[in-house]
């Protein structure tokens, strides 16, 4: 089973009573067909982004669920066909969210540790010997060249 959030936007000319009763007939689509209901979120009737159907407003309401393939099919047909919906959408949840930010945290760690043990141990190693001095510094007249020369 996978997880699903299916979200839709129900007519604003109706009661929220009706509105209730559209999104527990849902619900129960969900559950009739043994998917997992793991939230319901209803944000209640608020200003749509452009008009739908010739609405401003609409009732916003998102489901979280596991289920498998069929139940997201059998919503979006009943979806269709109500009038008093007018937008639905839905996406399937990736799960490796949870894991890429378990991995950004441990990485930051591991940097913070690498960072701390060069200092750690530049403190306690001898200081290095000094090297012979750069092929750059040889004189002009001994034949060797340098970058610019070349």
């Amino acid at each position: 089973m996978r997880l699903y959030e299916t979200g839709f936007l129900i007519a604003p000319n109706i009661t929220e009573e009706d509105a209730e009763g559209i999104v527990q007939q849902m619900a129960d689509v969900v559950s009739q067909k043994s998917g997992k209901m793991i939230r319901v979120e209803k944000w209640g009737k608020r200003r749509t982004a452009y008009s739908l159907k010739k609405f401003n407003e609409a009732f916003y309401v998102f489901f979280h669920y596991e289920a498998n393939p069929d139940i997201p099919t059998e919503l979006a047909r009943r979806f269709r066909q109500m009038d008093t919906v007018l937008r639905y959408l839905t996406l399937i949840k990736e799960t490796q969210q949870n894991i890429r930010k378990k991995k950004k945290a441990g990485g930051r760690r591991a940097k913070d540790a690498a960072f701390e043990e060069p200092a750690e141990a530049a403190a306690t190693a001898p200081a290095p010997a000094a090297t012979a001095a750069p092929a750059a510094a040889a004189p002009e007249g001994s034949g060797a060249k340098t970058g610019e020369e070349a």
